[in-house]
């Protein structure tokens, strides 16, 4: 198949899967904080990442030193574990390296990729010393170009979600970190985020306006038809939040999709890129039956059947 001139730079390499037109979409599993502190539930969580057909699991790595505001700290919350200040909350959900190492003896086991969206630079250094295949960068992150470029420092590709953003503010990203071993997503930051609010033209936007970058989506909404419909408008890879019960305390609970709905997710998506083809008109041979019984009036002989072949 030949590829639209602008489209054939738009491949990435990330770990042992590669995110171009045509291959296969990539597919991450948000757990992020989903996991409430518990390795047991992560491990699950991870369990059934891998047995629905993803191809990364993805967490959230804070300090929370640094990415708590000094106005918030101390202010009081209700949590499962009783009342704390939120400092206190989310030094408690925060995995170490003894939970990260876990983490990543069960996706080696399981065949599946992790990675993580780093809120401080710290985070970053402490992420690097595992064999991830990309940094994500959240979207409340994107106007930070010092954390942007320290992700790109290390020489992983970078992620970048646009929820929450402008254009100008998608752009100026762009600018700080360059376009080699980058990819884009168009997302949402409401969670769950109302279907008129999805705004999926983006990703063909970010097509037009980032030629040579590969364009996903980050989904934070409950259905499952949009996302499909992201692939058909061309997203390479993309991200959905998973969790055990929607029903979970948590504050991205609400968004996720539990592991059934994911297998169903992925199930989809696989349909979705059958379904597409290659861009190119021809009569299959299963329409030879229908096409002698029905056709009244036969064209014309062509001179040359491939000069009857449109795109």
């Amino acid at each position: 198949m030949q590829l639209i001139p602008a489209l054939r730079k738009r491949r990435l390499r990330l770990g042992d899967r590669l995110v171009a037109e045509g291959e296969p979409t990539y597919v991450i599993a948000e757990i992020g904080i989903n996991h409430n502190g518990s390795l047991q539930l992560a491990e699950r969580l991870i369990e059934g990442a891998a047995a629905a057909g993803c191809d990364c699991v993805k967490f959230q790595k804070r300090t929370p030193e640094i990415c708590v505001p000094p106005d918030q700290r101390d202010v009081p919350r209700e949590t499962p574990w009783g009342r704390m200040t939120y400092l206190e909350y989310r030094r408690r959900v925060e995995f170490g390296s003894v939970e990260y190492e876990a983490i990543d003896r069960c996706c080696r086991r399981l065949g599946i990729a992790w990675t993580a969206s780093c809120w401080d630079e710290p985070s970053v250094d402490f992420i690097d010393r595992f064999d991830v295949p990309f940094y994500k960068a959240a979207s409340a992150c994107l106007t930070d170009h010092g954390l942007l470029r320290r992700m790109r420092s290390t020489g992983r590709p970078l992620m970048i979600s646009t929820g929450m953003s402008t254009l100008y503010e998608i752009r100026a990203a762009v600018r700080a970190v360059g376009h080699d071993r980058l990819l884009i997503a168009h997302s949402t930051s409401t969670y769950p985020c109302p279907p008129a609010e999805l705004n999926l033209r983006m990703i063909t936007t970010l097509h037009r306006i980032f030629p040579g970058v590969p364009i996903g989506y980050s989904g934070h909404e409950v259905e499952l038809e949009s996302t499909s419909a992201a692939v058909a408008l061309g997203a390479m890879f993309v991200e959905r939040h998973v969790t055990l019960d929607p029903t979970m305390w948590g504050s991205d609970q609400a968004a996720s999709l539990d592991l059934d709905r994911t297998a169903e997710l992925v199930r989809r998506l696989r349909l979705v890129e059958r379904s597409l083809g290659n861009g190119v008109k021809q009569v299959y041979a299963s329409e030879a039956g229908p096409r002698s019984r029905l056709r009244r009036v036969l064209p014309p002989p062509a001179p040359d059947l491939r000069l009857a072949v449109f795109r």
